[in-house]
């Protein structure tokens, strides 16, 4: 299984609506880089749910629920997409400020490209985000 860390606006799409949709589809993505990691995407994979731009921080966390297919909300055909699933709230959402502030998480990608949509996230800085929000590891899920 890998991590990932995916933002969305929460003005576009925020946690509330992807829990009241339960899964839905994770299109838009347009920066190359990103678009990759989303290729790289396994079926069962997790990944924070991450408020950008208003609040810029972690809020969530959902499980990959479909691999990457094409996203026709691009009209060139080059981008895909993924669905994604509801699993969980972060009791106690971790900001930006508080990941830059801790030394484990200093190199994540997050920080050092801040701009990618969605980035991986090492086991490690899994598993200190997940203490720092207050979610209990291991954290189960439905393959």
């Amino acid at each position: 299984m890998r991590y990932w860390l995916m933002k969305s606006e929460p003005n576009c799409w925020s946690w509330a609506q992807q829990v009241q949709k339960g899964v839905e589809s994770w299109d838009g993505v347009r920066n190359y880089q990103a678009a990759n990691n989303v290729k790289a995407m396994r079926l069962g994979d997790l990944a924070f749910f991450y408020h950008s731009n208003i609040g810029k921080e972690i809020v969530g966390i959902v499980e990959i629920a479909r691999e990457y297919y094409p996203d026709e909300t691009d009209s060139s055909g080059r981008f895909g997409r993924v669905d994604v699933k509801a699993l969980q709230p972060f009791p106690r959402p971790v900001s930006l400020k508080e990941i830059k502030e801790h030394p484990v998480l200093k190199d994540m990608a997050l920080i050092r490209q801040s701009r990618l949509s969605v980035s991986p996230v090492s086991e490690e800085e899994w598993r200190v985000l997940c203490a720092l929000g207050g979610v209990a590891l291991p954290l189960f899920h439905d393959p």
